[in-house]
């Protein structure tokens, strides 16, 4: 699907050129893959990756997103044409952005439904832990998550609803080391959320996996016709894709579980991290490949939607989300519903 067609270059060195109508990567002179330009809906390269002019021309030309991030994945830029998109949609975003108890209703929604896919993390992790001890803690920071949630329709404002927000992130990452296998723990401890720049290595996992989401989230934005820098959750501020952070705030958990699983697997290990001068802990190497796979894997599986009572891959379910969200903005629909983990 149109949405899976993305391709991620994380090959330090490797250069892209434009070769007719098909991409060709190249690693030391050497010819390792070439991609049809009409296969393709997103590039994304990952550190020091060099592209010809002639290719960034026809990628902007042929409406295929050229997105630009850091060896560990942080966002620095993106290359796209015109803007498209329905112009009357966006309108109507900008005056429910306006719309305070709009607003407020959308982002009270997104975090539920960000804090209930937390919680299921959470129950999940507790049904399959090995000591009693971790089980009762899990079970304990799902039953706060779950007040939490029933706390946000008191929120009066974006303030206090973030202000629970927080304290339920707090209690979540808190508990999310349980779910460390018990023999990494101690190489993957994690001492809070961390970032710009991550301070130990599952932050840096975690770091890398949120910058796909929210690549994917974006395009996500832009495919349903909606501006991806107005928000609702998120303040406006220049650069910053507020709406496609409000969209993948539902989706986190999802990236925090296939973390879990790598490291629980053992299919990364200390020798895929390393620490900068400063603190800063970053993914390395061939783990980037590995991640980047997993990843890919990951959205091939199929879900179904409950309310659309039908299977879709999950790498298809922001696209479904943001025309949710659309036509919430529109008026169709009474509220927005996210998306729930399984």
């Amino acid at each position: 699907m149109q949405l899976l067609n993305t391709l991620y270059i994380t090959t330090p060195g490797s250069y892209l050129r434009l070769d007719n109508d098909t991409l060709r990567v190249q690693v030391e002179e050497e010819t390792r893959l070439r991609v049809p330009l009409h296969h393709l809906q997103a590039l994304v390269c990952f550190g020091h990756v060099g592209l010809s002019a002639p290719l960034m021309h026809r990628l902007a030309e042929d409406g295929i997103a050229l997105v630009l991030l850091d060896g560990n994945g942080r966002f620095k830029a993106r290359l796209e044409g015109p803007v498209s998109g329905n112009v009357l949609l966006r309108q109507a975003q900008h005056a429910a952005v306006n719309n305070a108890a709009f607003t407020l209703e959308v982002a009270r929604a997104l975090v539920a439904g960000k804090l209930r896919n937390q919680r299921h993390v959470l129950q999940r992790g507790a049904r399959e832990a090995k000591q009693p001890d971790d089980e009762a803690r899990l079970t304990r920071a799902a039953l706060d998550l779950a007040a939490s949630v029933r706390a946000l329709p008191a929120a009066g404002s974006l303030d206090v609803l973030r202000g629970l927000e927080g304290e339920a992130a707090r209690t979540y990452f808190e508990a999310l080391n349980l779910l460390v296998r018990a023999d990494l723990r101690e190489t993957f401890a994690m001492d809070g959320r961390s970032r710009r720049p991550p301070r130990d290595r599952m932050n840096a996992l975690l770091s890398f996996f949120y910058s796909m989401w929210m690549n994917d989230c974006r395009s996500a934005c832009e495919a349903a016709g909606l501006d991806p820098q107005l928000g609702f959750l998120h303040a406006v501020r220049p650069g910053r894709a507020a709406l496609a952070l409000d969209l993948m705030e539902e989706f986190r958990p999802f990236a925090d579980r296939l973390a879990l699983t790598l490291v629980n697997r053992a299919q990364l290990s200390t020798s895929d991290f390393v620490e900068r001068e400063g603190g800063a802990v970053l993914l390395e190497g061939d783990a980037r490949k590995a991640v980047v796979v997993a990843y890919q894997e990951r959205k091939q599986e199929v879900l179904t939607h409950a309310l659309l009572a039908e299977s879709v891959p999950l790498g298809v379910v922001p696209l479904v989300q943001a025309r949710l969200l659309a036509r919430c903005v529109r008026g169709e629909t009474e509220g927005y519903l996210p998306f729930p983990m399984r």
